[in-house]
């Protein structure tokens, strides 16, 4: 769901950043009550995680789409509304920064989208009030699916918003929402599942991890090595092993662009959108290594073809 800045007029580009810049300040004074020496190893590596199954994409079956986590469940869960925030708006501007994915001008955006709905609606409307009798598997299970479909309906709708805000014409409100919602489901179902079993793991490891989050308290002196060493592991399997099984299929966004337009990316302006695409082009550095990289695949494949 990360939004390009073709989809984005600048005004509507910037009033979601400042939106997202207001949040990103609560969020930061809010923290200080709750931030120590412990809390920054397991925003690190839970980072990590996210960062690495954002850029995985799974095949949705029967559509030719794919999908991938967007992760704000897991990072409220895991460390609160506040610190899951921040760690969300730093993964999405490295992202932007040196793997070109995502919009510099529609950074605003996709923080929001990904970022707001999970931590600040879905997380404690939702997930908090399946949990709020207490801390079980079923319990886990069934707040981390609903909060994350809701979450992910909630983004899908937004994207489809801001482009209709912005002018987009290409992009008819009525038809890009039939399509951006059913594909978002089948994603959520998907981010629910992996939701829950992360935070499963981490209940039955550390159930205090889970309790200090909910209530706003600092982790204090609670033993960190074995959550972080499993999601560690975690974050080598998804992005060494999972990666060669990744979907070339276009993401539920792409998708639902491509069914509209007859094509992925739609054509940006000039003035503003120029010079953040010229800016993102030089510090996307990881961007050219990629490209490369695919480029090579695929000329390997061709060659494989010509000479079995």
């Amino acid at each position: 769901m990360h939004m390009a800045d073709a989809l984005i007029s600048p005004a509507v580009g910037g009033t979601m950043l400042a939106a997202t810049t207001g949040v990103a300040a609560y969020s930061i004074k809010k923290l200080q009550n709750e931030m120590d020496e412990k809390k920054i190893p397991l925003m690190g590596v839970m980072g990590a995680f996210v960062f690495a199954t954002q850029m995985i994409n799974f095949s949705i079956p029967g559509t030719g789409s794919s999908g991938h986590l967007g992760g704000g469940m897991l990072l409220a869960i895991l460390l609160g509304p506040y610190a899951g925030f921040l760690t969300m708006a730093s993964i999405l501007l490295i992202q932007a920064l040196f793997f070109g994915d995502g919009g510099l001008l529609a950074y605003g955006c996709n923080v929001f989208n990904l970022g707001f709905y999970t931590c600040f609606i879905a997380y404690p409307l939702i997930y908090k009030w399946f949990i709020r009798k207490g801390v079980t598997s079923k319990r886990i299970f069934a707040g981390s699916m609903a909060s994350a479909l809701v979450a992910l309906q909630l983004g899908a709708f937004s994207v489809v918003l801001e482009t209709l805000l912005s002018g987009k014409t290409e992009l008819p409100f009525g038809k890009f929402v039939l399509l951006m919602l059913p594909i978002h489901l089948a994603i959520g179902i998907v981010e629910g599942l992996v939701t829950a079993a992360i935070v499963t793991f981490v209940w039955r490891a550390r159930p205090e991890i889970l309790e200090k989050a909910v209530n706003g308290e600092a982790l204090g002196n609670i033993s960190m090595k074995k959550v972080l060493t499993g999601l560690s592991i975690a974050v080598v399997v998804v992005g060494g092993l999972f990666s060669w099984f990744a979907s070339a299929n276009p993401d539920g966004l792409e998708w639902s662009i491509e069914k509209i337009a007859g094509t992925t990316e739609l054509k940006a302006p000039d003035g503003i959108h120029k010079i953040l695409s010229e800016i993102q082009s030089k510090t996307a550095l990881l961007l050219t290594f990629r490209t490369l990289s695919t480029k090579i695949g695929r000329i390997f494949s061709f060659r494989c073809r010509m000479n079995p």
